[in-house]
């Protein structure tokens, strides 16, 4: 799944780099793993094959790498980026800080880690919204509405949330922050998220040929806004509603959202078109 993709291009892109396993903490995850000797071809020919419940060294690093990207995915989730240290990963996975630097040992280890985090998952997202915007303009041609872009962009993306597979929903508390914020991982949005917004500009400008650009524009940041605060998962609304609504009900929220929000759109075009 492409979900798991930058999981396998982490490790095999490290593996040149590696200390040998001598150097790596005792920490039970790194161990497990076949270190014998080359051996000569012909023993190698009528060695005993290798127990189906042992790991490559290959399979062992994947697993502890998902390990730690699902450590540190619960963690930043919880407390931000600026609120979770290596340390506080290492912690939680019951090992020590030297194995995380194992995986990700540039000049700054947790930037790596967070970046990886959020790639590993947002292939998946960028391709989700991709299909349904294909898929629409495919069944409506130069005919869009307003509230069917909307729903093309996205309906998919809530879809993973209520389903929860992977816990997704610790990366949307994630994507919440990174879209809210001018620092950290914003590169990441402008480079994986632009090209979408745009697209979806342009079928708004399609749907509507005399409505203002800075109108599209600025519904675009409302309804931006809002997604991210339901990411977010703050759980405000249960205690303003007295639980009749839950933070967690994205079925809920996928029901109103884009009506909602399409209302929006057609009211500040409505404004302007009766100004005139």
């Amino acid at each position: 799944m492409l979900v798991y993709s930058v999981v396998n291009e982490l490790s095999i892109r490290r593996l040149p780099n590696k200390p040998d396993r001598a150097e790596l903490p005792s920490d039970g995850l790194a161990s497990g793993v076949e270190q014998s000797e080359p051996q000569p071809e012909s023993e190698v020919m009528t060695a005993a094959p290798r127990p189906a419940n042992r790991k490559t060294r290959a399979e062992q690093r994947a697993a502890t790498l998902k390990t730690i990207l699902d450590t540190s995915e619960e963690l930043f989730a919880q407390l931000g980026y600026f609120g979770v240290t290596i340390k506080d990963v290492a912690n939680r996975m019951g090992t020590h800080p030297a194995l995380i630097h194992y995986y990700f040992d540039g000049n700054d280890a947790k930037k790596a880690m967070f970046d990886a985090v959020f790639e590993r998952r947002v292939a998946y997202a960028v391709e989700a919204r991709t299909a349904g915007l294909d898929a629409y303009e495919a069944e409506v041609g130069d005919r869009p509405t307003i509230e069917g872009a909307l729903r093309a962009y996205y309906d998919s993306a809530f879809d993973v949330y209520m389903d929860d597979h992977d816990n997704w929903r610790s990366f949307g508390r994630i994507f919440a922050q990174v879209n809210n914020a001018p620092g950290y991982g914003a590169e990441m949005m402008d480079a994986y998220f632009d090209p979408l917004v745009l697209r979806l500009i342009g079928l708004l400008q399609k749907a509507k040929p005399d409505a203002s650009p800075e109108d599209l524009f600025w519904s675009f940041q409302f309804t931006s806004g809002a997604y991210s605060l339901i990411l977010s998962r703050t759980g405000r609304i249960d205690r303003l509603s007295s639980n009749l609504c839950k933070s967690d009900d994205f079925a809920a929220v996928r029901e109103r959202f884009v009506t909602f929000m399409a209302g929006g759109f057609e009211a500040l075009y409505n404004r302007r078109k009766g100004a005139k």
